[in-house]
């Protein structure tokens, strides 16, 4: 976990700047109806984070929960389009720092528990995984956006 942990943080470092620098034209437009724009592309991270901290806390004492969520919901419900660029950066570092907190201070023991995160049917799968997970998420999410800026350009 302490792997998983540092290789948030150390992405998270590594795209701040980059996502502070976009104007917010950039930061705001949608490529297309119905696609996100990279303000509700950090919130679905934010959203992510937040679903993932249930995840990382509840597998550790409950068995087995089941923790699902609706991302286009979550993202239009929190209304990311409207928020303001600098404190949707800010609040996706804060929220990361937590998950990192959580990661570095769980008991090795827990690592193997399991969480299902199937919507339809069940998929188990373990904290350690699921911390991996999260971070190649937030990955896979950050290239998308920054391929999408340079190409934009």
């Amino acid at each position: 976990m302490k792997e998983a942990s540092k290789a948030i943080e150390q992405t998270v470092d590594q795209h701040v700047k980059f996502l502070s620098d976009l104007t917010e034209e950039v930061f705001s437009a949608k490529r297309t109806p119905g696609k996100w724009s990279p303000k509700e592309i950090i919130g679905h991270l934010i959203d992510s984070a937040q679903n993932n901290i249930q995840r990382f806390v509840r597998g550790q004492y409950e068995d087995t929960p089941r923790i699902v969520y609706s991302q286009d919901d979550w993202v239009r419900l929190q209304a990311y389009q409207q928020s303001e660029k600098l404190e949707l950066i800010r609040l996706w570092v804060l929220i990361n720092r937590q998950v990192c907190r959580i990661l570095v201070t769980m008991d090795p023991a827990n690592y193997e528990k399991k969480c299902n995160t199937g919507k339809a049917t069940e998929e188990l799968h373990t904290l350690a995984f699921l911390a991996k997970d999260y971070h190649a998420h937030m990955v896979h999410h950050l290239n998308q956006l920054k391929e999408r800026i340079k190409n934009k350009e």
